[in-house]
């Protein structure tokens, strides 16, 4: 995220509140001295931000990396749900399957489980165990 223009607004909202002939020289020094105080300010307001975003999305993070002038959030999502364990199915025994479908269909389904943050498998188990008569899983 760049902050020039976000300064460069405010320049220009000083120079039209401060507008007179006399102090233009003078508001032009004032504001380039000001631009380093602007810009510590702006990138303060971004750190806030990401602080509160970081606390909304814990145990996932947000970063702000600044490169020159230039600022950048970086996202990093919670860790998706580990598979489910052989006890959350009463302590049966887990067995491995292979699945072929459709790439659109594993689309699908791949965004479906990370809209929930849970893993594909873990999706995918919840998905079978719905759809499914309990009588016809052993329960």
């Amino acid at each position: 995220m760049e902050l020039t223009p976000y300064v460069d607004d405010l320049r220009r909202e000083l120079a039209t509140a401060l507008d007179t002939t006399e102090t233009g020289d003078l508001l032009e020094r004032l504001i380039g001295s000001l631009e380093p105080a602007i810009r510590l300010t702006l990138l303060d307001a971004l750190a806030g931000a990401m602080g509160e975003i970081t606390r909304d999305l814990a145990p996932g993070s947000v970063d702000l990396r600044l490169r020159g002038r230039e600022a950048t959030f970086v996202v990093t999502p919670p860790p998706a749900q580990p598979p489910p364990s052989p006890e959350s199915f009463g302590g049966e025994a887990v067995a491995r399957i292979n699945l072929r479908v459709p790439e659109q269909l594993k689309a699908a389904i791949e965004t479906a489980a990370g809209e929930e943050r849970r893993s594909v498998n873990a999706w995918l188990v919840e998905a079978a165990s719905v759809a499914l008569p309990s009588q016809r899983h052993g329960k």
